[in-house]
């Protein structure tokens, strides 16, 4: 459950000199924190200092913190000539992406901006990311570090710079029509029109939400300003190894959403499972076992193999709706299911064209293939229904208290 309490502010006049802003509340910027006490004071003092009274702003902090973070907020935001508000997760569902979901949601401005809490994104750089969105008609407007004018120099260390350059060269690589025009996919700091997203459609997994957005649905027109990487203002980075596999995940997602892809994904998986599938059948036709009993066993440690990382790497938000118990019992049903027709093959392929028993499993494995990866999508992952929430969704949905 969550909790949301506002501290009141006073609204500057309407319009940003050179722009066309509604009113009110022109700009919502949105702040995913988690235990950065020491940060949102001087956060909120510089936002206060840099967007101007005659732009309409509130800030929404989307809170997961274990400290006194939404009370070091609540007090700071007294001296504020804008709205504060603080929503408070008991559950982080989603990690950061998940928080700004949240806060886009809350949002009531024409546009978000979103940035982190610890002063690394400049809040002096707000009124340009909100002046050149209108100017340019753009719907998304991403701060970059990497066209001219930009800089990673607050990116502590050559391997967090290294990590940084590889999973942007990784991202655009996978993703070259839907990321042309960003040069920093990995950024974190960016402008979008309210009218340009739809929260309920964005399914973030960690911490890298632009590429959620920009992948699920990128509006048309998109345009980058340079922002300079600041150095942190106090405290401590929270990108642990945990958040980089929690990328890599987001990213095959990202990947798998269309048919096709799924498929070859599928193909890869079960690629792999073709080692302890067959390394079993040699094992066990070596000690003196007829090659159908030992394929049945051998079969079993492919399932399992292959039942583990689909479920973690292929079909992973699509687990909500059956038990562990109930999807992997009909995993293991439909793939020694697939034993029925490919027993009979083996056995031509075996006794009509004298393959050896190995390399005849691996052809009926292929052969097979199609109808395993429907039949793995149709009945042990059905999609959810259109309108269907979780129970653990409906447990953090927000609750309003002014």
């Amino acid at each position: 459950m969550s909790q949301e309490s506002t501290v009141p502010g006073e609204l500057g006049e309407p319009a940003l000199k050179g722009a066309e802003l509604a009113e009110p509340g022109a700009v919502t910027i949105v702040v995913p924190t988690f235990n950065e006490s020491a940060n949102v004071r001087e956060l909120l003092h510089r936002i206060t200092e840099s967007v101007p009274t005659r732009l309409p702003c509130e800030v929404v902090f989307v809170d997961d913190s274990t400290d006194d973070t939404p009370a070091v907020i609540s007090e700071a935001a007294q001296d504020c000539p804008f709205p504060v508000t603080v929503l408070h997760r008991e559950e982080p569902v989603g990690g950061l992406g998940g928080a700004v979901v949240e806060g886009i949601k809350a949002a009531t401005s024409d546009w978000i901006v979103v940035m982190d809490g610890d002063l690394q994104h400049p809040p002096s750089l707000v009124p340009e990311l909100v002046g050149t969105g209108e100017r340019t008609h753009a719907g998304l407007v991403v701060a970059s570090r990497y066209i001219k004018g930009g800089s990673r120099e607050g990116l502590a260390g050559g391997y967090r710079i290294a990590v940084s350059r590889g999973a942007t060269w990784l991202t655009k690589g996978l993703f070259p029509r839907k990321l042309r025009g960003i040069s920093d996919p990995m950024s974190g700091f960016f402008a979008i029109r309210r009218s340009a997203v739809t929260a309920e459609a964005l399914k973030p997994l960690g911490y890298k939400i632009l590429l959620e957005l920009a992948v699920r649905g990128r509006p048309r027109q998109v345009t980058e300003v340079p922002f300079v990487f600041q150095d942190r203002f106090a405290g401590e980075s929270k990108s642990t190894a945990k958040e980089g596999f929690r990328f890599l995940r987001h990213l095959l997602g990202l990947r798998t959403v269309s048919p096709v892809a799924r498929m070859v994904i599928f193909g890869l998986i079960g690629a792999t499972g073709f080692l302890p599938n067959l390394v079993g059948l040699w094992a066990l036709t070596q000690a003196g076992m007829h090659y159908v009993p030992a394929e049945i066993l051998a079969n079993q440690l492919g399932v399992a193999w292959n039942f583990y990382l689909i479920e973690h790497l292929l079909f992973r938000d699509r687990r909500r709706h059956r038990s562990w118990w109930d999807r992997a019992g009909r995993f293991a049903l439909l793939a020694n299911a697939d034993l029925v027709l490919r027993i009979p093959l083996i056995a031509l392929f075996v006794h009509k064209f004298g393959m050896g028993a190995v390399s005849a499993t691996a052809l009926a494995l292929v052969m097979t293939f199609v109808l395993r990866f429907a039949g793995t999508e149709a009945l042990v992952y059905l999609p959810r229904r259109k309108g269907s929430r979780s129970s653990k969704e409906s447990r953090t949905a927000p609750r309003r208290a002014v």
